[in-house]
């Protein structure tokens, strides 16, 4: 299996949205086998790590970890979580790191392994350039997401001195998804005003930085994880 693109893609009327409101999503994206075969990879992994901030550090908690933690310990946790998102940036979810798109490609069969160095060269980067405008994009990085019930993601913009981040990307792979199940990925455009799109399957979306942005906590009631591939296509230093 090989990551290829989808059928043709108007570039001249992506760009065009993109120039327009600093969003654009490309669907169908990856050739349909494709972007099962990469469903298929996520929901078999068992080495997720739950990432979680406390301010400015992040800490990675393998499932093996949290399963041995005592019931004291996840609810500690928990209202920590939940006391770091009233006022400042917080986020939990399940990611796998991916190697950047300019390191050398895995060996072996993993799909999403490849997915930065896909975004990275060829015919997808110059169509990314050309949607976004930034002809200077070299490469991609990324990772894999996974979010459980409870998980979310609070506002920021992406903006970190040195990235040289150009644009941000999440590749959502949802054949089924209500929007009251949250995870919507939102836009904020205002003090009192957002816009957002929720998970789809096949879809990539792509947006400007700096763009302040989050994701909605994923519901109770969701019947399987939200999962995406995300990071940002990026300039050299």
């Amino acid at each position: 299996m090989t990551l290829a693109l989808a059928g043709r893609i108007d570039v001249a009327a992506a760009a065009a949205e993109f120039a327009r409101t600093g969003h654009v999503r490309l669907q169908p994206f990856l050739a349909q086998d494709a972007a099962i075969a990469c469903l298929a990879e996520l929901k078999g992994r068992d080495d997720w790590v739950q990432v979680v901030n406390s301010g400015d550090k992040v800490f990675d908690l393998s499932r093996a970890a949290r399963a041995a933690m005592t019931a004291q310990q996840r609810e500690a946790l928990d209202q920590a979580v939940l006391a770091g998102a009233q006022s400042g940036f917080q986020h939990r979810y399940e990611a796998l790191r991916l190697p950047d798109g300019n390191a050398p490609v895995p060996a072996g069969d993993a799909l999403v392994a490849r997915w930065p160095a896909f975004l990275s060269a060829g015919p997808v980067r110059d169509l990314l350039r050309r949607v976004t405008g930034r002809a200077d994009i070299e490469f991609a990085d990324g990772q894999a997401t996974a979010y459980a019930p409870g998980d979310f993601l609070t506002g920021h913009d992406d903006d970190v001195p040195g990235k040289q981040r150009r644009a941000a990307y999440v590749f959502s792979l949802n054949p089924l998804w209500r929007v009251e199940w949250g995870g919507l990925l939102l836009f904020h455009d205002g003090p009192d005003r957002v816009r957002g799109v929720m998970p789809a399957f096949n879809s990539l979306d792509v947006f400007a930085v700096p763009q302040m942005h989050s994701v909605s906590m994923v519901t109770g009631s969701v019947p399987n994880r939200r999962y995406a591939i995300t990071g940002w296509l990026r300039a050299n230093q």
